[in-house]
């Protein structure tokens, strides 16, 4: 992973469709054009969930990566 200077994570560790994207999409809004956040999941379903969700709201995501079970993503927000 690329050093980011990440603003916000979001542990969605546990939490099933849809409860990670809809933790990550409630606090994206609050947050500033550019910035960055690191989200973390379990759910299998996250991968895919992810890139469409990033694709249909404008955010980047910047990089995705699996260690141990545990998801991680580090998206941008775009507008």
């Amino acid at each position: 992973m690329n050093d980011y200077q990440i603003d916000l994570i979001i542990d969605a560790q546990g939490f099933s469709c849809p409860m990670p994207i809809v933790k990550t999409n409630k606090m994206i809004k609050q947050m500033k054009n550019g910035a960055i956040i690191k989200v973390l999941s379990t759910d299998q379903g996250s991968k895919r969930d992810f890139e469409s969700w990033c694709k249909k709201t404008g955010n980047t995501l910047l990089e995705m990566s699996e260690n141990d079970d545990v998801f991680t993503y580090i998206i941008q927000k775009g507008r």
